[in-house]
């Protein structure tokens, strides 16, 4: 008998992952329990029908065979990967009572709710909160990913918004600086290569390795990490220097021009230079391409969050397009997130009216230290004895990792995860919950990347006996005694909810449209009518400690951050025991730590390997493809070598994230990675890493 061919329903959905692009998407729906091709949606102005390559195979994730199907119980020892299967009941009521004998032991501070961005999704994403108002629960200072470029946008403007990211189309010069958007976020270059296409601008990237964003530019900066405030600097200098400022937008615009002015009259290419390893001439043809052509569009990404100079690096970065006026200019400007835009009323979602601002607030990026006991990380209240965790993979992507593990090998911690797949977090639990993934309930989203509002609708049935965030968030409520009006509500009632209080109309009407464009006026996102101060000034002199962050927790050496752009050397340096830098970029087929449990995206990887100029590599013996150990005063991690000339001598790359038992001695690189709070309001600083590299004589066998 022949086989049947199924007729694909198309149906409209959005992306769920912690991409800032925050695709619309057009499913291929096969029937009720299974979909086919995804593609972008291509009568969306920002996505144009491109999607990036993992997603548009995302089949091949949500009907993988390993996903997780049922609750399961830990059965022997912590981490041995040991569960049998118990009902949904058995699970729920077995996470009910160890969260309220943690309360019934220290307070309710005691239980910490743990989650991120493994969805966008609000609902899903975001509910976790509702819990953790209405309980009392401690806190949660979300620090790992965004906190430190924010800070730094938003220390000129005043505001996280810009220019309308299609604009980049209309632009005569595309700087794309401090992200890898072939890797991360793909319509970025969607609109640049249109805007070189039609118009015949150029596009200019800023980073650490040439990497596949780098090749496709007209001129490529290559930069050592956390030097970015000394390039724009320069940039600054060289603008002044040749009459390319533009003086009477500088003094209707920004507070203090001529200071700035001022200081950088000696930061000159000459001077950065010596400090960020990119030659004279090439730092004086960026400035030259900035100068030349004010309708300039600076889209500046997620790298400068991860250092610990990071939101000096956003702030001098973003200054450049001030000092030309490229703000005034159709596809000119600086833009970083989107987020200011929405004005959500988020209240039912998160239980906003039963938040007390008295609880303590635990750093995210800080979890090894909080499970360890720190009194600094509590925060002065009590141990840390429950985890209930959604959306993430501590064990893999948070910093200072063998800490991590410590903590949440404490034989008196709880750990209920709610997962999709057994992570390194999940073999750590105590009980594991299996979750839904984005094509398996409705939710709502906002770009970051862009200004859309976007619907994702369920559009098959949970996979075996996964449940949503929101039931699950529901259920334990119930369970606990916590009251709220939003835990009897449905998902779609949620959104209507919020959509209508938001004042983005109903859902019903954004069913109809599909996605809501957000984007403010011309005048609002270019700031003609003033930047988001009393003054109206963009501030080149950025009050640190003030700066507009949704955040009451300072953090790291705020007293030390420069006054003015410039390069604030507060990264960690190398020296004689450390001799490299190492920076943890993102890889092109994974998402973080999504994506890497498809074989696809395995294959396309390869294997765990760091970059390392073959002149360094010479000089410690190094042939291509040597295993390799990489260390710190954290750690160790073994992986394999690859020779690669596209980055500055000193200066070594790990893309990331493989699970840790890809490794050959089980730990990841996060091992490498540092906890300490990033100024000023907390972060993790990734790509700032000191290290020492040696061969390895006796290669281990890669840990099953």
């Amino acid at each position: 008998m022949m086989n049947r061919m199924l007729r694909a329903d198309v149906r409209a959905s959005a992306c769920p992952h912690d991409c800032p692009s925050t695709c619309a998407l057009e499913v291929e729906v096969l029937d009720d329990r299974t979909i086919g091709r995804i593609r972008g949606a291509e009568d969306n102005g920002y996505t144009l029908g491109v999607i990036c390559a993992k997603v548009a195979r995302y089949a091949e994730r949500a009907h993988h065979p390993d996903r997780l199907r049922v609750p399961l119980r830990r059965k022997g020892a912590k981490g041995t990967g040991n569960f049998v299967p118990i009902s949904w009941d058995d699970a729920l009521d077995a996470v009910a009572e160890n969260l309220l004998r943690a309360e019934e032991r220290h307070g309710a501070e005691a239980v910490w709710p743990y989650y991120y961005a493994g969805t966008m999704g609000l609902v899903m994403r975001d509910g976790i909160n509702r819990l953790r108002h209405v309980k009392k629960y401690s806190g949660f200072h979300g620090t790992i990913c965004v906190t430190t470029a924010y800070t730094g946008f938003a220390a000129g403007t005043g505001r996280i918004a810009g220019p309308d990211p299609r604009e980049m189309a209309k632009s005569d010069l595309v700087v794309i600086w401090g992200t890898n958007a072939v890797n991360t976020q793909v319509n970025v270059m969607t609109h640049a290569v249109k805007a070189r296409r039609t118009r015949g601008a150029k596009i200019a990237a800023v980073d650490v390795y040439m990497n596949a964003t780098m090749a496709q530019a007209d001129l490529a900066v290559l930069i050592r990490p956390g030097t970015d405030g000394a390039l724009a600097c320069a940039v600054m200098h060289c603008l002044f220097r040749d009459d390319r400022a533009d003086w009477p937008y500088l003094d209707r615009y920004t507070d203090r021009p001529r200071d700035l002015a001022a200081h950088v009259a000696d930061r000159s290419p000459q001077w950065a230079s010596a400090i960020t390893g990119c030659d004279v001439e090439t730092i004086e043809a960026f400035a030259r391409l900035i100068g030349e052509r004010r309708r300039a569009y600076f889209r500046l990404g997620y790298g400068f969050a991860r250092s610990r100079n990071g939101a000096v690096n956003m702030h001098a970065a973003c200054s450049i397009p001030a000092v030309t006026g490229a703000w005034q200019y159709e596809g000119g400007g600086a833009f970083h997130n989107n987020a200011d835009i929405y004005h959500w009323d988020k209240t039912l979602i998160e239980g906003l009216d039963a938040r007390d601002p008295t609880v303590r607030m635990l750093d995210q990026s800080r979890i090894g230290a909080v499970l360890c006991g720190d009194g600094d990380a509590l925060a002065g209240g009590p141990p840390v004895t429950a985890l209930l965790i959604q959306n993430t993979n501590p064990l893999s992507v948070a910093p200072d990792q063998e800490r991590v593990k410590r903590g949440f090998a404490r034989d008196d911690l709880f750990v209920a995860v709610h997962e999709q797949f057994m992570t390194e977090t999940a073999r750590m639990a105590d009980i594991v919950l299996p979750a839904t993934m984005f094509v398996e309930h409705d939710d709502i989203y906002q770009g970051g990347g862009h200004q859309y509002i976007i619907l994702g609708p369920k559009l098959i049935a949970p996979g075996a006996e996964c449940r949503s965030n929101h039931e699950v968030i529901s259920a334990l409520a119930e369970r606990l005694g916590a009251r709220h009006p939003g835990f009897d509500m449905a998902p779609r009632e949620l959104i209507d909810w919020t959509l209508r209080h938001s004042g983005w109309g109903t859902l019903a009407e954004l069913e109809e449209k599909r996605f809501i464009d957000c984007q403010p006026d011309f005048s609002t996102a270019h700031y003609l009518d003033g930047f988001a101060w009393p003054d109206g000034k963009f501030r080149f002199c950025p009050d640190w400690p003030n700066v507009p962050f949704r955040s009451p927790v300072h953090a790291g050496p705020v007293a030390s951050m420069p006054t003015l752009p410039d390069h604030w050397a507060s990264i960690e340096q190398a020296d004689a025991d450390h001799p490299f830098r190492l920076t943890t970029s993102p890889a092109r087929n994974f998402l973080n730590s999504t994506f890497n449990e498809t074989p696809t995206s395995i294959a396309k990887e390869g294997q765990p390997s760091v970059l390392i100029h073959p002149d360094d590599a010479a000089g410690l013996a190094i042939a291509d493809g040597d295993e390799v150990e990489l260390g710190n005063a954290r750690g160790r991690v073994r992986l394999a070598a690859r020779h690669f000339p596209g980055v500055r001598r000193g200066v070594v790359i790990a893309e990331s994230i493989w699970p840790n038992r890809a490794f050959a001695d089980g730990r990841g690189i996060n091992t490498l990675t540092g906890a300490d709070a990033v100024a000023p309001y907390g972060g993790a600083a990734f790509h700032d890493n000191k290290i020492w590299i040696r061969r390895v004589e006796a290669p281990l066998a890669k840990s099953a």
